[in-house]
């Protein structure tokens, strides 16, 4: 991969993980318009760094959110920063049994079938359509809630199933307030992604060669500094506008991506 498509992909990432449009679906329509020929376990780690970086950049826009989170696992005390925490683990779950299960079944749908992303991207459109039209309340996230929501995470592994789309989205749905929802959604990924790569790294299972370690130390840098800067004002964009917006988008580019991969 060159340093430049590195540095396009990881800027695409940054900027759409923080939108309901799927950021990993993105990803694999520039792999395929940048004619990126990695295998998919190269793809599907190059990915994987992408998300780290963007997780990082979550962690740095949300760092009170996190140290609350952090104080409430390691305190003693049943309050409501305990619960808030719980229920991140809660929704973890579903998400990471998927990914051990299934980890190398998943490898497959990242190598550029960019007709796939396109079907799912026409998912995504539909839930974000629902979610549009469902009644505002003000309710939080209950502890089964979190799981469903954590259930809609482990779909959205798929590329073209926004993961902030269906999370959010399922969040409404239920019932809860589209603002807590937002905020639920972008912390409750933050562990997964930094599970996943502590796991990949004390398992042996990344290795970076010499030819690829620099494009891809690109990438993670354009999307850190990308995700710092969209995660401070499009937060704010997906808490306040339609998510029908959003539903438009991505019913266009999943029918454009659907077209141009049958067509290809």
């Amino acid at each position: 991969m060159e340093i430049i498509d590195a540095i396009i992909l990881g800027i695409i990432q940054g900027l759409t993980e923080f939108l309901p449009v799927s950021s990993s679906g993105h990803l694999e329509l520039g792999k395929a318009i940048l004619g990126d020929q990695s295998i998919p376990e190269e793809s599907l780690l190059f990915t994987v760094v992408l998300h780290f970086a963007t997780a990082l950049s979550t962690i740095v826009v949300f760092r009170k959110d996190v140290k609350e989170i952090l104080v409430g696992l390691f305190q003693f005390k049943w309050n409501e920063q305990t619960k808030f925490s719980l229920k991140i683990v809660i929704s973890m779950i579903p998400a990471a049994l998927v990914g051990l299960i299934f980890e190398k079944e998943l490898e497959s749908f990242f190598g550029g079938n960019v007709a796939f992303v396109g079907y799912m991207l026409l998912i995504t459109a539909l839930l974000l359509y629902l979610a549009d039209k469902a009644k505002e309340t003000q309710k939080s996230v209950s502890y089964l809630n979190a799981f469903v929501i954590g259930v809609s995470q482990a779909i959205a592994i798929l590329p073209g199933i926004s993961r902030s789309g269906a999370t959010i989205s399922t969040s409404v749905l239920l019932g809860v307030d589209k603002t807590k929802a937002a905020r639920f959604s972008f912390l409750m990924v933050v562990p997964l992604i930094i599970g996943k790569m502590a796991k990949d790294i004390l398992g042996g299972e990344i290795h970076f060669q010499s030819d690829q370690s620099i494009a891809m130390g690109a990438g993670f840098l354009s999307a850190f500094f990308a995700g710092l800067v969209a995660c401070t004002w499009m937060i704010q964009l997906v808490k306040k506008s339609k998510l029908s917006y959003f539903a438009i988008y991505c019913f266009i580019v999943g029918c454009i991506a659907i077209g141009f991969g049958l067509w290809a």
